[in-house]
This record gives structure tokens, sequence and C-alpha cells, in this order.
């Protein structure tokens, strides 16, 4: 339902004060929900024209009886498309309404500029209602059963992609045609008996016979090098009928396509939160919404002991920022005074945070936004901990106050999104086309149960047995398999 004609002149006023703080979005276009459809179409991730799937019915449910129990109420929902579409409560007070609108011009903002975002289809609201029809198409030929059955194996692998992979190029270039594996044919050129060893040194024939091994080996190894993404080896390589290699196309760019914002969670809400209120501090809020606007806002921005607030964390970085660079807290000079007291008392007038915080929204994502401005002296002021799980007592405690702790951990949490490195290094394991990856351990261990379960699911997908190795605290490694027989583990030597 669209919005109405006050809440339309409210929405024009919001963004001219977002433009003139130095904003630049799509155009924004609400759509007015009750709490039924909002949270049916966030069950969708925010398209309404997606396939349907028992999947979304299930977060459906989850959201209904959440926001039944009063433990969850979505204010907002807002999705990264030109226009940028927003959807609005319409139960929600006016200054909930205010703050909304406002807070969705940072995110529009955010998608806008943001280079993680540039890759990202700007037109998915279309492209997902093409998802939604193909899919159709393939139950109308295929069955309901046997094509959401596929689709289930499909969506338990959409996080094996490459997160990087809109800015790094993991496949070499095709070489060139002299560079062929052919150029490393061994040539002997002719020569009479006494000058054989001259023309035809033996020490140089042994590296030349060498080369043409090794090529021959790499021509042999199937893929080349590791492949990060898996969806994609399986999309091109995998034994899959015409529409399961379509359905399997849909689950990757949609998994694509929420990947920028899996990967600036912090940042995103950070910088809409720092948006929002800006402008209703200084510009849209009437003295009579104060207390409504604080309640909900600290509600949305509080601390949650044990748990990772991203609007918090996002928004306090963010603000720091601003104080650091107006206050010119940053350099070489600033970094190496070891007196406390001088360094809070630091300022030199620069004024540059404002034009710092919009430098900052436009180049990072979450893992170099945490691992560039969460300082020592930020985590001392918001008292940052880790905690872990006392076997002693049976309850979980602070583990740690040091600093260095504190950002590893939270670097761990962020770094493809706290999930392990996965990458397929053989697809003809032991010459019998199996399928071979392993976990580069960078910190996260595989969660064994979803392992298995991901590897049944590659069983389905490539049709042979997979197998994934990974390194145990014992500097042991072992070896997951699933094949016809069902799932095994050994110890490998």
């Amino acid at each position: 339902m669209p919005i109405s004609p006050d809440l339309l002149d409210l929405q024009a006023t919001i963004e001219a004060h977002a433009r003139a703080f130095g904003l630049d979005f799509f155009e924004i276009r609400y759509e007015m929900l009750d709490y039924r459809m909002i949270n049916q179409v966030a069950a969708y991730d925010g398209f309404p024209t997606r396939y349907a799937h028992w999947r979304f019915g299930m977060e459906y449910e989850r959201l209904s009886k959440s926001y039944a129990y009063g433990l969850h109420r979505i204010y907002e929902m807002v999705i990264n498309t030109d226009p940028c579409y927003a959807y609005l409560m319409a139960s929600n007070q006016r200054v909930d309404q205010k703050l909304v609108m406002a807070h969705v011009c940072g995110h529009s903002d955010f998608f806008k500029n943001n280079l993680w975002f540039a890759h990202t289809n700007r037109r998915m609201l279309d492209e997902m209602a093409n998802h939604a029809t193909r899919v159709r198409r393939h139950i109308e030929r295929h069955g309901l059963e046997k094509v959401e059955d596929f689709i289930d194996a499909c969506l338990s692998l959409d996080n094996l992609i490459d997160v990087h992979a809109a800015g790094i190029r993991r496949r070499p270039a095709p070489e060139p045609e002299a560079e062929t594996p052919e150029a490393y044919a061994v040539r002997r050129l002719p020569a009479k008996g006494y000058m054989d060893a001259f023309i035809n040194p033996p020490e140089f024939l042994a590296e030349q016979h060498k080369k043409q091994a090794e090529a021959e080996q790499q021509r042999q190894h199937f893929p080349p090098e590791p492949e990060r993404d898996v969806l994609l080896f399986l999309l091109e390589h995998a034994p899959l009928e015409n529409w399961q290699r379509d359905v399997l196309d849909i689950i990757r760019e949609e998994a694509y396509y929420f990947a920028p914002q899996r990967q600036t969670k912090i940042m995103n809400e950070g910088w809409a939160s720092f948006v929002h209120t800006h402008l209703m501090t200084e510009k849209v809020m009437m003295p009579d919404e104060l207390i409504d606007y604080a309640e909900h806002h600290s509600g949305t921005v509080a601390a949650h002991p044990g748990r990772l607030n991203p609007y918090k964390l996002g928004l306090e970085l963010f603000r720091d920022i601003e104080d650091r660079w107006n206050r010119g807290a940053f350099g070489p000079e600033y970094e190496a005074c070891a007196d406390q007291r001088t360094r809070q008392e630091w300022d030199k007038k620069l004024e540059l945070g404002r034009q710092k915080v919009f430098d900052v929204r436009r180049i990072y994502n979450d893992v170099g936004f945490v691992d560039e401005f969460l300082t020592e002296d930020f985590a001392r002021q918001h008292k940052l901990f880790t905690f872990a799980y006392n076997e002693d007592t049976g309850s979980y405690e602070i583990a740690s106050r040091d600093f260095q702790e504190i950002k590893k951990r939270l670097l761990f949490q962020l770094t493809n999104f706290g999930q392990p490195l996965v990458e397929i290094v053989d697809a003809n394991h032991e010459n019998r086309g199996e399928l071979y990856l392993v976990h580069r351990f960078e910190g996260v261990d595989l969660d064994l149960p979803f392992a298995r379960d991901t590897l049944r699911n590659l069983y389905k997908v490539w049709g042979r047995p997979a197998h994934i190795e990974t390194p145990t605290e014992a500097e042991d490694r072992l070896l997951f398999s699933h094949g016809p027989g069902g799932g095994t583990r050994r110890k490998l030597s």
C-alpha cells in the first residue's frame, strides 16, 4: 500500500535534509505494510517476488511467533535496488516513521556509494521475479518434490562461494598460443657425434624433460588451481540436467547478490544509524518527540552482553572516526604519544571528520573497517572484552580484556562471515571422479555436523563421493567423506 500524502511530504523534507548533509542516494519508494505483511516480506529477504520455498515459510513462522511474544519488531526494511524500495510498519508512530526514513536514506546512500556493492544487480527485484518464473516452470515439468529437494541441496551450499570474486581474479588468464604445452616439448638439435655434448648439453636436456613432465602433470590435474567458488565449479563441471544447472545458477546469483550485505553489516547499519542520529537530532525531530525517539534509538543501538550489536559498534566507530579526524588524533605524531592524558586532550582543530567518514563509507567493508579503525583507546573506552565458556562453573565468563585478543577474535568472526575457508583441490580424486576439498584453517574450525550435511549435499549435486580434509588441534588431519554407503571419518597420517 502506498504511503499517505502526509508521509510523502515528510519524506521530501527528510530527503532534502539528507542531501544537504552530503548523502547521495537512489530514488526511494516506500510501501506501507501491516505486521503480517512485513513479516512475509522479511521472510523473503525483502523480495516478495522471490520463488516459493518451504524455508521461507519456516522463516515466516519464526518471525510471526517472535513478534507475537514481543521478542522483536521490524520497524523498517530496505533493499539494494535502483529505485530503492523500503517498507514501513503501518502501526509505527510518526516519530518512528521519521527515524525510519532518515535511516533508510543512510542505507540507500551506502548501497549506492560503497565499492563492495558496485557489482550488484540494481534491478534485482525484477530478477527475483524472473527466478521465480523459472523455478515454477521447472516444478511444472519435473514435479514439486524433485525440484524442491534439489533446491534444498543447493541452498545448503550457498555459502561455498568466493566473496572476493568481484575484485580478485583467482583463475589465471588464458595463456597465449605460443605458450601451449607443446612449447615444453624437448627438442634435440642435430649435431655430429663429437659435438653432441656441446650442442645438446645433458643438463639442459634433463631440465627440459623435467619441465615437460611437470606440464603433463599440470594438464592431468583437475582443477589446475584450487577452486574457492565451489558453486561455480559445480555449475561448470557437475553432471547436471539443464533444469538443475539453471536452479544452481539462480542460487549462486542470489548468494553473490546478498554477499556484500553480509560483508558490510556493521558498516551499513552503523552508517544508517550515524545518519539518522544527525538528521533526527539536528533537523526533523520535534521537542515533544524526544522521549519516544530516545527510547527507540537506544533500544536499537544498545549494547548486548555476550553478543555483537552491529548497530552499536558501527555507530560508535563512525562517531570515533569523526571525532578523531576533527581533532587530528591520527598519524605518526599522535601514535607516538604515550601519555594518555595528552592523547585525550589532543586537538589540532583540523575539522576533517565529516569528510573522513564519507570516505570510509565508500571504501571499506567490515573486515577493513574494524582492522583499520578499532583502536586500543576505543576498546578501552567501550569496555570491550572476549568471553569463553568455563566448564567448572558451567557459565560464560570474561576471558580477556587484551586489545589484540579482542581484535583478533572480532576479525575471525567477520572474515568469510566467520565460516571456514574451503577449496576444491581435486575433482578426480584417486582417478575416480570424486571431489576432494581442503579446509584452509585460519582460526575457524569446521562445524562437524554441518560439514557432514554439506558433504552429503555435495555428493547429491556432484553425483560422486565427496571428501573434505581438515586439520585438528593436535596437528593431525581428518578426512570426512560421503558416498553411496553414507558418511565416514578417518585420520590421515
